[in-house]
C-alpha cells in the first residue's frame, strides 16, 4: 500500500512518511482556502516525485474539505500549471 498524505492539524501541515523521513507542506488557512506557504522534502528523498505525490494529497484533501488551495510556495505554482486537472481548487 501507497503512504498516503495527512493533515497535521496541530502542525498545519500535510505530511507524508516515506521511509522513516516526512515530506511536509506548511499551511495557513482562511475561512474559504488553504494558502500553501512551504513545501519540504528531505535530501534522501529528492528527486524521486515524493514532492509531488505530498502535493497531489493535499489538494486532495483540501477538496474533500470544500476549501480552495492558495499557492504561496513555488512548488506549488509549478505542480499547479502541470496538473491543470486541478485547476478548479485554485482560489
Amino acid at each position: 500500500m501507497a503512504p498516503s498524505v495527512r493533515d497535521n492539524k496541530d502542525g498545519s501541515r500535510f505530511e507524508l512518511d516515506v521511509g522513516g523521513e516526512i515530506a511536509f507542506a506548511n499551511y495557513r488557512l482562511t475561512p474559504s482556502a488553504v494558502i500553501i506557504t512551504h513545501t519540504e522534502t528531505p535530501r534522501p528523498l529528492r528527486g524521486r516525485g515524493i514532492g509531488s505525490e505530498l502535493v497531489k494529497g493535499a489538494l486532495e484533501l483540501i477538496r474533500r474539505d470544500g476549501r480552495k488551495v492558495i499557492a504561496g510556495c513555488g512548488f506549488v505554482v509549478d505542480y499547479l500549471d502541470k496538473h491543470p486537472e486541478d485547476a478548479d481548487l485554485v482560489a
